[in-house]
Protein backbone atom coordinates (compact mmCIF):
# COMPACT_ATOMS: atom_id res chain seq x y z
CA UNK A 1 0.00 0.00 0.00
CA UNK A 2 2.81 2.29 1.17
CA UNK A 3 5.88 3.40 -1.69
CA UNK A 4 9.45 2.78 -0.49
CA UNK A 5 11.33 5.73 0.96
CA UNK A 6 13.83 6.07 -1.61
CA UNK A 7 17.25 8.45 -1.83
CA UNK A 8 15.05 11.07 -3.97
CA UNK A 9 12.40 10.99 -1.29
CA UNK A 10 15.00 11.54 1.69
CA UNK A 11 16.75 14.51 -0.37
CA UNK A 12 13.16 16.10 -0.82
CA UNK A 13 12.83 15.82 3.07
CA UNK A 14 15.83 16.38 4.01
CA UNK A 15 15.34 19.94 1.72
CA UNK A 16 12.55 21.29 4.30
CA UNK A 17 14.73 20.61 7.07
CA UNK A 18 17.90 21.21 6.74
CA UNK A 19 20.94 18.25 6.80
CA UNK A 20 21.63 18.79 10.45
CA UNK A 21 17.89 18.32 11.26
CA UNK A 22 17.93 15.22 8.98
CA UNK A 23 18.28 11.69 9.09
CA UNK A 24 18.25 8.25 7.50
CA UNK A 25 18.42 4.22 6.94
CA UNK A 26 21.23 3.21 8.87
CA UNK A 27 22.27 6.85 10.27
CA UNK A 28 19.52 6.83 12.99
CA UNK A 29 19.79 6.30 16.36
CA UNK A 30 18.45 2.84 17.22
CA UNK A 31 16.84 4.29 20.18
CA UNK A 32 14.05 5.73 17.51
CA UNK A 33 13.06 1.97 17.23
CA UNK A 34 11.04 1.84 20.68
CA UNK A 35 9.58 3.29 22.91
CA UNK A 36 10.03 3.14 26.52
CA UNK A 37 8.50 -0.17 27.25
CA UNK A 38 10.69 -1.31 24.45
CA UNK A 39 8.26 -4.11 23.93
CA UNK A 40 7.57 -2.77 20.11
CA UNK A 41 10.46 -2.25 17.54
CA UNK A 42 10.93 -0.87 14.06
CA UNK A 43 13.15 1.84 12.99
CA UNK A 44 12.09 4.80 10.51
CA UNK A 45 13.51 5.13 6.85
CA UNK A 46 14.26 8.79 7.45
CA UNK A 47 13.96 11.00 10.10
CA UNK A 48 13.07 14.58 10.27
CA UNK A 49 13.41 17.07 13.60
CA UNK A 50 10.87 20.19 12.82
CA UNK A 51 10.88 23.66 14.43
CA UNK A 52 7.72 25.06 12.73
CA UNK A 53 4.35 24.33 11.86
CA UNK A 54 5.07 24.96 8.13
CA UNK A 55 7.61 22.43 7.71
CA UNK A 56 4.91 19.59 9.51
CA UNK A 57 2.91 20.68 7.00
CA UNK A 58 5.74 20.34 4.03
CA UNK A 59 6.49 17.14 5.02
CA UNK A 60 3.19 16.06 5.09
CA UNK A 61 1.86 16.83 1.72
CA UNK A 62 5.12 15.20 0.53
CA UNK A 63 4.49 12.28 2.16
CA UNK A 64 0.26 12.44 1.52
CA UNK A 65 1.49 12.97 -2.52
CA UNK A 66 4.14 9.98 -2.79
CA UNK A 67 1.82 8.16 -0.49
CA UNK A 68 4.83 7.39 2.70
CA UNK A 69 3.60 6.57 5.99
CA UNK A 70 4.31 8.85 8.88
CA UNK A 71 4.78 8.93 12.46
CA UNK A 72 5.17 11.68 15.05
CA UNK A 73 7.85 11.52 18.12
CA UNK A 74 7.91 13.31 21.16
CA UNK A 75 10.54 12.00 24.17
CA UNK A 76 9.69 8.70 23.35
CA UNK A 77 8.27 7.80 27.15
CA UNK A 78 5.27 5.91 25.58
CA UNK A 79 5.08 2.30 27.19
CA UNK A 80 2.52 1.00 24.13
CA UNK A 81 4.63 1.51 20.42
CA UNK A 82 2.39 4.20 19.66
CA UNK A 83 5.27 6.35 18.36
CA UNK A 84 7.14 3.26 16.60
CA UNK A 85 7.49 3.24 13.15
CA UNK A 86 6.23 -0.11 12.48
CA UNK A 87 5.29 0.44 8.67
CA UNK A 88 8.58 2.51 8.14
CA UNK A 89 8.71 5.74 6.86
CA UNK A 90 9.08 9.01 8.11
CA UNK A 91 9.21 9.68 11.66
CA UNK A 92 8.82 13.30 12.38
CA UNK A 93 10.60 14.37 15.65
CA UNK A 94 8.88 17.20 17.62
CA UNK A 95 11.61 17.68 20.48
CA UNK A 96 12.90 21.09 18.97
CA UNK A 97 9.53 22.62 18.80
CA UNK A 98 9.90 23.48 22.55
CA UNK A 99 9.29 27.15 23.19
CA UNK A 100 6.52 28.31 25.67
CA UNK A 101 4.92 31.02 23.31
CA UNK A 102 2.78 33.08 25.43
CA UNK A 103 1.11 33.08 29.38
CA UNK A 104 -2.15 35.00 29.08
CA UNK A 105 -3.06 35.88 32.69
CA UNK A 106 -5.91 37.29 32.29
CA UNK A 107 -7.43 34.46 29.86
CA UNK A 108 -5.31 31.77 32.44
CA UNK A 109 -3.84 30.30 29.52
CA UNK A 110 -0.31 29.55 28.09
CA UNK A 111 0.38 28.45 25.07
CA UNK A 112 3.01 25.95 24.11
CA UNK A 113 4.68 23.98 20.89
CA UNK A 114 4.50 20.31 21.34
CA UNK A 115 7.84 19.61 22.47
CA UNK A 116 7.93 21.83 25.37
CA UNK A 117 8.12 18.81 28.61
CA UNK A 118 5.74 18.23 31.46
CA UNK A 119 8.33 19.61 34.04
CA UNK A 120 9.36 22.60 32.00
CA UNK A 121 5.75 24.06 31.95
CA UNK A 122 4.86 22.96 35.27
CA UNK A 123 7.75 25.03 36.56
CA UNK A 124 7.28 28.16 34.34
CA UNK A 125 3.71 28.94 35.60
CA UNK A 126 4.48 28.10 38.82
CA UNK A 127 7.14 31.02 38.91
CA UNK A 128 4.03 32.78 37.61
CA UNK A 129 1.67 32.13 40.39
CA UNK A 130 -0.43 29.44 38.55
CA UNK A 131 -0.18 25.56 38.14
CA UNK A 132 -0.93 23.40 35.18
CA UNK A 133 -2.94 20.65 37.40
CA UNK A 134 -2.32 17.42 35.14
CA UNK A 135 0.81 15.59 36.62
CA UNK A 136 1.50 12.16 35.17
CA UNK A 137 4.47 9.89 36.60
CA UNK A 138 6.86 10.76 33.44
CA UNK A 139 7.85 14.15 33.50
CA UNK A 140 10.17 14.18 30.80
CA UNK A 141 7.01 13.29 28.26
CA UNK A 142 5.97 15.97 26.14
CA UNK A 143 2.90 18.56 26.07
CA UNK A 144 2.49 16.97 22.66
CA UNK A 145 2.48 13.29 23.59
CA UNK A 146 0.47 14.22 26.69
CA UNK A 147 -2.03 15.39 24.38
CA UNK A 148 -2.04 12.85 22.04
CA UNK A 149 -2.65 10.24 24.84
CA UNK A 150 -4.99 12.53 27.42
CA UNK A 151 -2.31 11.87 30.03
CA UNK A 152 -4.21 11.97 33.44
CA UNK A 153 -1.71 11.26 36.24
CA UNK A 154 -1.92 12.10 40.35
CA UNK A 155 -4.16 15.13 40.81
CA UNK A 156 -6.81 13.77 38.50
CA UNK A 157 -8.88 12.94 41.26
CA UNK A 158 -9.80 17.20 41.59
CA UNK A 159 -8.63 18.24 38.92
CA UNK A 160 -9.39 15.94 35.93
CA UNK A 161 -7.39 14.95 32.94
CA UNK A 162 -5.17 16.66 29.89
CA UNK A 163 -8.42 16.94 28.02
CA UNK A 164 -10.04 19.41 30.44
CA UNK A 165 -6.99 21.77 29.92
CA UNK A 166 -6.75 21.81 26.36
CA UNK A 167 -8.15 25.11 25.13
CA UNK A 168 -7.66 25.05 21.35
CA UNK A 169 -4.96 23.46 19.29
CA UNK A 170 -2.95 24.26 15.99
CA UNK A 171 -3.18 20.78 13.82
CA UNK A 172 -1.45 19.35 10.80
CA UNK A 173 -3.49 17.29 8.46
CA UNK A 174 -2.47 14.11 6.95
CA UNK A 175 -3.09 16.29 3.17
CA UNK A 176 -0.50 19.02 4.78
CA UNK A 177 -3.66 21.52 5.39
CA UNK A 178 -2.89 23.73 8.72
CA UNK A 179 -6.19 23.53 11.06
CA UNK A 180 -7.05 25.49 14.45
CA UNK A 181 -9.29 24.10 16.62
CA UNK A 182 -10.79 25.81 19.52
CA UNK A 183 -8.98 28.47 20.68
CA UNK A 184 -9.08 30.51 24.24
CA UNK A 185 -12.60 30.89 25.02
CA UNK A 186 -14.14 28.84 27.99
CA UNK A 187 -17.36 27.56 26.10
CA UNK A 188 -17.74 26.21 23.02
CA UNK A 189 -20.84 24.88 21.60
CA UNK A 190 -20.24 25.53 17.67
CA UNK A 191 -20.78 21.89 15.95
CA UNK A 192 -18.67 19.00 16.32
CA UNK A 193 -15.91 18.80 19.23
CA UNK A 194 -13.02 18.46 16.58
CA UNK A 195 -10.54 19.95 18.98
CA UNK A 196 -11.72 16.79 21.59
CA UNK A 197 -10.81 13.97 18.57
CA UNK A 198 -7.50 15.14 18.31
CA UNK A 199 -7.28 14.76 22.18
CA UNK A 200 -6.03 10.66 22.67
CA UNK A 201 -5.96 10.09 19.13
CA UNK A 202 -2.41 8.70 19.20
CA UNK A 203 -0.99 10.85 16.12
CA UNK A 204 -3.37 9.06 14.07
CA UNK A 205 -5.96 12.27 12.73
CA UNK A 206 -3.31 15.03 12.85
CA UNK A 207 -0.05 16.62 14.19
CA UNK A 208 -0.66 19.21 16.91
CA UNK A 209 1.49 21.73 16.86
CA UNK A 210 0.24 24.53 19.17
CA UNK A 211 -1.43 23.99 22.17
CA UNK A 212 -3.51 26.74 24.30
CA UNK A 213 -3.60 24.83 27.79
CA UNK A 214 -5.69 26.01 30.33
CA UNK A 215 -3.93 26.81 34.02
CA UNK A 216 -5.33 27.32 37.29
CA UNK A 217 -4.17 29.83 40.45
CA UNK A 218 -1.44 28.51 41.81
CA UNK A 219 -2.88 26.60 45.03
CA UNK A 220 -1.09 28.57 48.55
CA UNK A 221 -1.13 25.82 50.33
CA UNK A 222 -0.49 21.66 49.79
CA UNK A 223 -0.18 18.64 52.11
CA UNK A 224 0.08 15.27 51.65
CA UNK A 225 -0.68 12.64 54.42
CA UNK A 226 0.55 9.27 53.96
CA UNK A 227 -1.59 6.36 55.93
CA UNK A 228 -0.06 2.97 56.51
CA UNK A 229 -2.61 0.08 56.75
CA UNK A 230 -1.69 -3.78 57.68
CA UNK A 231 -3.81 -5.09 55.16
CA UNK A 232 -4.33 -4.21 51.35
CA UNK A 233 -8.17 -4.42 51.70
CA UNK A 234 -8.41 -1.73 55.01
CA UNK A 235 -5.98 0.43 52.88
CA UNK A 236 -8.99 0.09 49.44
CA UNK A 237 -12.05 -0.35 51.50
CA UNK A 238 -11.18 3.69 53.05
CA UNK A 239 -10.43 5.12 49.47
CA UNK A 240 -14.77 5.34 48.19
CA UNK A 241 -14.94 7.41 51.69
CA UNK A 242 -12.59 9.73 50.97
CA UNK A 243 -13.89 9.96 47.41
CA UNK A 244 -17.45 10.65 48.86
CA UNK A 245 -16.36 12.86 51.93
CA UNK A 246 -16.34 16.90 51.80
CA UNK A 247 -12.60 17.19 51.68
CA UNK A 248 -11.86 17.32 48.46
CA UNK A 249 -8.39 15.89 47.78
CA UNK A 250 -6.03 16.55 44.96
CA UNK A 251 -4.70 12.75 44.81
CA UNK A 252 -5.27 9.71 46.20
CA UNK A 253 -2.80 7.12 45.51
CA UNK A 254 -2.46 3.38 46.27
CA UNK A 255 1.16 1.06 46.69
CA UNK A 256 2.56 -1.54 48.63
CA UNK A 257 5.61 -2.13 50.81
CA UNK A 258 6.65 -4.37 47.77
CA UNK A 259 6.81 -1.19 45.47
CA UNK A 260 8.46 1.12 48.08
CA UNK A 261 11.19 -1.36 48.41
CA UNK A 262 11.73 -1.53 44.90
CA UNK A 263 11.64 2.73 44.73
CA UNK A 264 14.58 2.20 48.14
CA UNK A 265 16.37 0.27 45.75
CA UNK A 266 16.08 2.38 42.51
CA UNK A 267 16.80 5.56 44.37
CA UNK A 268 19.16 5.17 47.04
CA UNK A 269 16.96 6.46 49.20
CA UNK A 270 15.05 5.60 51.83
CA UNK A 271 11.18 6.68 52.20
CA UNK A 272 10.06 7.34 55.37
CA UNK A 273 7.93 4.51 56.40
CA UNK A 274 8.25 0.92 54.66
CA UNK A 275 6.89 -1.19 57.33
CA UNK A 276 3.29 -1.97 56.58
CA UNK A 277 2.11 -4.02 53.60
CA UNK A 278 -0.40 -1.31 52.32
CA UNK A 279 -0.60 2.59 52.15
CA UNK A 280 -2.59 5.28 50.59
CA UNK A 281 -0.75 8.87 49.79
CA UNK A 282 -3.56 11.24 49.58
CA UNK A 283 -2.76 15.39 48.89
CA UNK A 284 -4.84 18.34 49.71
CA UNK A 285 -4.45 21.93 48.95
CA UNK A 286 -6.20 25.22 48.60
CA UNK A 287 -6.11 28.98 48.99
CA UNK A 288 -6.57 28.77 52.87
CA UNK A 289 -4.57 27.62 55.74
CA UNK A 290 -6.95 26.82 58.00
CA UNK A 291 -9.02 25.08 55.51
CA UNK A 292 -6.85 22.96 54.17
CA UNK A 293 -5.37 21.92 57.80
CA UNK A 294 -9.90 21.14 58.85
CA UNK A 295 -9.22 18.58 55.46
CA UNK A 296 -6.10 16.93 56.89
CA UNK A 297 -7.41 16.57 60.27
CA UNK A 298 -10.66 15.19 58.76
CA UNK A 299 -8.78 13.03 56.50
CA UNK A 300 -6.66 11.43 59.28
CA UNK A 301 -9.35 10.43 61.52
CA UNK A 302 -11.31 8.62 58.69
CA UNK A 303 -8.28 6.84 57.64
CA UNK A 304 -7.09 5.95 61.61
CA UNK A 305 -10.99 4.84 62.24
CA UNK A 306 -10.94 2.44 59.34
CA UNK A 307 -7.61 0.52 61.04
CA UNK A 308 -4.62 2.98 59.71
CA UNK A 309 -1.84 2.16 61.80
CA UNK A 310 -0.64 6.02 61.36
CA UNK A 311 -1.03 8.99 59.79
CA UNK A 312 2.29 10.71 58.53
CA UNK A 313 1.78 14.47 57.73
CA UNK A 314 3.89 15.69 54.62
CA UNK A 315 4.30 19.13 54.62
CA UNK A 316 7.35 20.54 54.51
CA UNK A 317 9.74 20.52 51.03
CA UNK A 318 12.08 17.68 52.31
CA UNK A 319 9.04 15.44 53.59
CA UNK A 320 7.15 16.25 49.62
CA UNK A 321 10.46 15.20 47.69
CA UNK A 322 11.04 11.91 49.71
CA UNK A 323 7.83 11.14 49.19
CA UNK A 324 6.63 12.39 46.15
CA UNK A 325 10.06 11.28 44.10
CA UNK A 326 9.55 7.45 45.16
CA UNK A 327 6.18 7.93 44.14
CA UNK A 328 7.09 9.27 40.40
CA UNK A 329 9.94 6.48 40.63
CA UNK A 330 7.70 3.48 40.76
CA UNK A 331 7.60 2.39 37.23
CA UNK A 332 11.19 2.72 36.71
CA UNK A 333 11.78 1.13 39.74
CA UNK A 334 9.92 -1.69 39.12
CA UNK A 335 11.66 -1.77 35.99
CA UNK A 336 15.56 -1.73 37.04
CA UNK A 337 14.16 -4.86 39.49
CA UNK A 338 13.57 -7.12 36.23
CA UNK A 339 15.28 -8.38 33.27
CA UNK A 340 11.76 -7.23 30.66
CA UNK A 341 8.35 -6.11 32.11
CA UNK A 342 4.69 -5.06 30.22
CA UNK A 343 2.19 -3.04 31.70
CA UNK A 344 -1.56 -3.10 32.00
CA UNK A 345 -3.18 -0.08 32.97
CA UNK A 346 -6.47 -0.46 33.26
CA UNK A 347 -9.27 1.49 34.60
CA UNK A 348 -11.70 0.04 36.89
CA UNK A 349 -14.81 1.52 38.86
CA UNK A 350 -13.39 2.81 41.86
CA UNK A 351 -15.14 0.03 44.03
CA UNK A 352 -13.73 -2.78 41.91
CA UNK A 353 -9.90 -1.90 42.72
CA UNK A 354 -9.41 -3.76 45.70
CA UNK A 355 -10.51 -7.21 44.08
CA UNK A 356 -9.43 -6.46 40.94
CA UNK A 357 -5.66 -6.18 42.64
CA UNK A 358 -6.15 -9.41 44.76
CA UNK A 359 -6.62 -11.15 41.26
CA UNK A 360 -3.12 -10.07 40.24
CA UNK A 361 -2.40 -11.37 43.03
CA UNK A 362 -3.98 -14.98 42.21
CA UNK A 363 -2.60 -14.88 38.46
CA UNK A 364 0.61 -14.32 40.42
CA UNK A 365 0.39 -17.39 42.31
CA UNK A 366 -1.32 -19.55 39.25
CA UNK A 367 1.65 -18.73 36.42
CA UNK A 368 4.02 -18.75 39.23
CA UNK A 369 5.48 -14.76 38.09
CA UNK A 370 6.15 -11.58 39.88
CA UNK A 371 2.99 -9.08 39.21
CA UNK A 372 3.33 -6.04 41.24
CA UNK A 373 0.88 -2.84 40.85
CA UNK A 374 0.34 0.70 42.20
CA UNK A 375 -2.17 2.67 41.04
CA UNK A 376 -4.39 6.16 41.04
CA UNK A 377 -7.00 4.50 43.74
CA UNK A 378 -8.86 8.10 43.50
CA UNK A 379 -9.95 7.50 40.17
CA UNK A 380 -9.68 3.23 39.57
CA UNK A 381 -6.64 3.52 37.35
CA UNK A 382 -4.17 0.86 37.86
CA UNK A 383 -0.74 0.43 36.52
CA UNK A 384 -0.20 -3.69 36.92
CA UNK A 385 3.30 -5.03 35.97
CA UNK A 386 3.86 -8.38 34.39
CA UNK A 387 7.90 -9.31 34.93
CA UNK A 388 10.25 -11.67 32.82
CA UNK A 389 12.74 -12.09 35.75
CA UNK A 390 14.68 -15.22 34.22
CA UNK A 391 11.82 -16.92 32.38
CA UNK A 392 13.10 -18.19 28.64
CA UNK A 393 12.01 -16.43 25.73
CA UNK A 394 8.73 -19.08 24.89
CA UNK A 395 7.70 -19.40 28.13
CA UNK A 396 7.67 -15.41 28.68
CA UNK A 397 5.68 -14.73 25.70
CA UNK A 398 3.34 -17.41 26.41
CA UNK A 399 2.61 -16.22 30.21
CA UNK A 400 2.10 -12.71 29.26
CA UNK A 401 -0.29 -13.43 26.38
CA UNK A 402 -2.15 -15.48 29.15
CA UNK A 403 -2.00 -13.23 31.86
CA UNK A 404 -2.94 -9.87 29.44
CA UNK A 405 -5.78 -11.73 28.27
CA UNK A 406 -7.37 -13.23 31.48
CA UNK A 407 -6.37 -9.22 33.15
CA UNK A 408 -8.63 -7.83 30.02
CA UNK A 409 -11.40 -9.70 30.42
CA UNK A 410 -11.47 -9.01 34.25
CA UNK A 411 -11.65 -5.88 33.64
CA UNK A 412 -14.78 -5.93 30.73
CA UNK A 413 -16.40 -7.98 33.60
CA UNK A 414 -15.60 -5.45 36.26
CA UNK A 415 -16.68 -2.63 33.86
CA UNK A 416 -13.32 -1.21 33.36
CA UNK A 417 -11.81 -0.48 30.04
CA UNK A 418 -8.41 -0.98 28.55
CA UNK A 419 -6.68 1.98 29.28
CA UNK A 420 -6.91 4.76 31.72
CA UNK A 421 -4.15 7.00 30.71
CA UNK A 422 -1.28 5.55 28.51
CA UNK A 423 -3.14 4.64 25.52
CA UNK A 424 -3.62 1.62 22.95
CA UNK A 425 -0.54 2.26 20.88
CA UNK A 426 -0.11 -0.56 19.14
CA UNK A 427 0.76 -3.46 21.49
CA UNK A 428 -3.06 -2.93 23.18
CA UNK A 429 -5.09 -2.54 19.91
CA UNK A 430 -6.24 -6.29 19.94
CA UNK A 431 -7.66 -6.01 23.62
CA UNK A 432 -9.04 -2.38 22.60
CA UNK A 433 -11.56 -4.43 19.92
CA UNK A 434 -12.13 -7.61 21.99
CA UNK A 435 -13.45 -4.53 24.41
CA UNK A 436 -15.29 -2.18 22.17
CA UNK A 437 -16.22 -4.97 19.52
CA UNK A 438 -16.79 -4.17 15.28
CA UNK A 439 -19.14 -1.72 15.30
CA UNK A 440 -17.17 1.02 17.17
CA UNK A 441 -14.06 0.24 16.29
CA UNK A 442 -15.78 0.18 12.36
CA UNK A 443 -16.77 3.73 13.69
CA UNK A 444 -13.20 5.02 14.80
CA UNK A 445 -12.13 3.73 11.66
CA UNK A 446 -14.46 5.67 9.47
CA UNK A 447 -13.45 8.37 11.47
CA UNK A 448 -9.66 7.75 10.78
CA UNK A 449 -10.56 7.37 7.17
CA UNK A 450 -12.46 10.88 7.05
CA UNK A 451 -9.15 12.84 8.39
CA UNK A 452 -6.58 10.83 6.59
CA UNK A 453 -8.28 8.91 3.33
CA UNK A 454 -4.53 7.25 2.19
CA UNK A 455 -3.64 6.62 6.40
CA UNK A 456 -0.57 7.53 6.24
CA UNK A 457 -0.39 8.99 9.84
CA UNK A 458 0.34 6.92 12.09
CA UNK A 459 -0.78 3.52 10.56
CA UNK A 460 -1.49 0.31 12.25
CA UNK A 461 -2.14 2.12 15.57
CA UNK A 462 -5.41 2.11 17.86
CA UNK A 463 -8.40 0.72 15.90
CA UNK A 464 -6.70 0.29 12.67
Amino acid sequence: MYNKVTDKDVAALTAIVGTERAAAFAAISPDYGHDEMNGVHHQPDVLLKVRSTQEVADIMRYADQHLLPVVVRGSGTGLVGAAVAVQGGIMIDTTQMNKILELDQDNLTVTVQPGVLLMELAEYVQNQGFMYPPDPGEKSATIGGNISTNAGGMRAVKYGVTRDYVRGLTVVLPTGDIEHFGGKVVKNSSGYALKDLMIGSEGTLGIITEAIMKLVPLPKVSVSLLAPFDTMDKALDVVPQIIRSNFEPTAVEYFSRETILFAESYLGKKFPDSRYPAYVLMTVDGGDEAHVQKCCDSLSDLCLANGAADVYIVDTDERKASVWSARSAFLEAIKASTTEMDECDVVVPRKQIADFIKFTHQLAKEYDIRIPSFGHAGDGNLHIYICRDQLDDQTWHAKLAAIFEKLYAQARQRGGLVSGEHGIGFAKKGYLKEQLGDEQIALMQGIKKVFDPHNILNPGKVCQ
